[in-house]
């Protein structure tokens, strides 16, 4: 029996990051998890655990600190015995703040986190990866980078930073390996939203729906198995990047 390809997902015990994980859990992958700090894992990627039974380990690393980016392949090389087959970097940092509040700590701190630690990552997986398999990357974007707004502009700038890496890349790596983005819409509200809000939002959408965590993690899923597709961005966000809106969503469609 062949072994299971090793995927690791930045980021990937909560929200959309812990629905791409599941369904990686699904499709055969064993787990490599990343977590700034050491916390319980969503439900949906519990599940998928316990009813596959797939070999997962978590590994704790703050991306804002270049040593512990250094570290995390080498530790999942250690404990797995293999660098992984597929990186998703799903982990990001969301800064709020228009073009005044702009600061070079603000920079840093959002290019390191979103930009950065996905870059270095995914060249410490390439290197280090042997075996059948071409390893692939799957960088999850912004449905933003195509059409931008002026609220959280470090985050906005860091996200096309990471846009534009992925087809860069895509022709830098080569045959060595495969590097891809999906760009998410509005998916999960935070607090900042009310559930009325989030209906009216999805009125908005070309297709009037917002994407799910599901459909989010079925186009990570499909490209890290499309062996013939690199420096693509698929965007899952009910259309959104086909509009041109004056603000980030929390600040329309208010009650």
């Amino acid at each position: 029996m062949s072994e299971a390809p090793l995927a690791l997902v930045t980021g990937g015990l909560h929200r959309v990051g812990a629905a791409i994980a599941a369904r990686l859990v699904r499709e055969g992958y064993a787990l490599a998890i990343h977590q700034r700090s050491r916390v319980a894992a969503d439900d949906i990627l519990v599940r998928a655990l316990r009813e596959t039974g797939a070999a997962c380990q978590c590994f704790v690393a703050d991306l804002v600190n270049s040593d512990d980016v250094a570290g995390l392949i080498p530790a999942i090389i250690a404990h797995f015995g293999r660098a992984p087959d597929v990186l998703v970097n799903n982990a990001s940092l969301f800064i709020e703040g228009q073009w005044p509040d702009l600061s070079a700590a603000s920079l840093t701190e959002t290019m390191q986190v979103n930009h950065h630690a996905p870059v270095l990552l995914a060249q410490a997986m390439v290197a280090a990866h042997q075996g059948p398999r071409r390893p692939a990357i799957v960088n999850i974007l912004d449905q933003r980078v195509a059409n931008p707004v002026p609220d959280q502009l470090a985050y906005s700038l860091s996200k096309q930073a990471l846009w534009q890496a992925t087809t860069t890349l895509a022709v830098a790596f080569g045959d060595k390996a495969r590097v891809n983005g999906v760009a998410p819409g509005l998916t999960l509200p935070t607090e900042d939203y009310s559930e009325a809000q989030m209906a009216r939002l999805a009125q908005l959408m070309p297709l009037r729906a917002l994407p799910t965590p599901e459909q989010i993690a079925d186009a990570v899923a499909w490209l890290a198995g499309a062996e013939a597709v690199t420096g693509q961005t698929i965007f899952v966000d009910g259309g959104a990047h086909l509009a041109a809106f004056d603000r980030d969503f929390v600040n329309l469609a208010r009650d």
